[in-house]
């Protein structure tokens, strides 16, 4: 198995400024040995490095734990996209063996719409020339604006972080829906299903999270789902091993298209090779 998704911080460090001190569960180091003790256990044997700090300097300390620790096969950086040399920023990432794709975070940026600057052009053409995946981390707000990005930029292959955040503690709005389903008819794009239980509060129960774990697998179908814990974030709702097992009885799947959605997925998006 493969974790598409994870994250290591070390606070006040690297330009980590988050998470903040309210957070408590989260608001401590976590290095890669953290993970692969609570992940391991379960049988996976790789895991996907994500980003949460917008700054070079966390990505460069990604890219060496990545370095040290086999067990880590694709490092997920940032790049500032609207920089005036952002091509070749992204080139001299891209020289590094691990790295495999960029996360602008979207969620964070005051313009929802800020993915379709022209000025961009130079970084998004960067990313494809070099073979790098966009992760877009974005709220149901943005998902109108990826899509149009998605459609103008087919060579670029796309994973919607955490499924687009969908507002399952208050209650899923259809526009999240059918923009997935608008999404999921592009052959560019994929979708993690991450991150669920944070965005769910009290709803976090099998029968709570059913709906738009359904409308993911419809949509995308298992050979375009990639499961990922979204560690250690994942700790403000439920730990590692419950998350495993809801995301496993919720989709019900077996044989290949399980381990697809559970491995397979990410070593294809991602083009890495897993560890045996």
């Amino acid at each position: 198995m493969i974790d598409a998704h994870l994250h290591c911080w070390q606070l006040g460090r690297h330009g980590c400024t988050w998470p903040p001190p309210e957070l408590a569960a989260i608001h401590q180091d976590f290095d890669v040995r953290d993970w692969w003790r609570e992940a391991a256990p379960l049988g996976v044997v790789a895991g996907v490095l994500v980003q949460s700090q917008p700054g070079e300097d966390d990505t460069a300390w990604l890219l060496d734990r990545a370095a040290q620790n086999a067990a880590i096969v694709a490092v997920v950086g940032w790049a500032d996209w609207s920089a005036r040399d952002a091509a070749a920023r992204i080139a001299a990432l891209a020289a590094h063996p691990k790295l495999r794709g960029l996360r602008p975070m979207l969620q964070d940026l005051p313009d929802d719409d800020w993915i379709l600057r022209p000025q961009l052009a130079p970084a998004i053409e960067a990313m494809i020339a070099h073979d790098l995946c966009f992760d877009a981390l974005v709220k149901p707000r943005h998902l109108p604006h990826l899509l149009r990005f998605a459609q103008a930029h087919p060579a670029l292959r796309i994973v919607v972080d955490h499924a687009g955040k969908p507002e399952i503690a208050r209650g899923i709005d259809e526009s999240w829906r059918a923009h997935l389903a608008q999404l999921a008819k592009l052959p560019n794009v994929s979708c993690k299903l991450s991150g669920l239980l944070t965005e769910a509060g009290a709803h976090g129960s099998a029968e709570g999270l059913r709906p738009a774990v359904e409308h993911l697998l419809q949509a995308f179908g298992p050979r375009r789902l990639l499961w990922g814990s979204d560690w250690p974030v994942l700790k403000l709702a439920a730990d590692y091993r419950r998350w495993f097992a809801l995301a496993d009885a919720l989709t019900g799947l077996r044989g290949d298209e399980r381990k697809a959605l559970f491995g397979g997925n990410a070593a294809r998006f991602y083009g890495v090779d897993v560890p045996a």
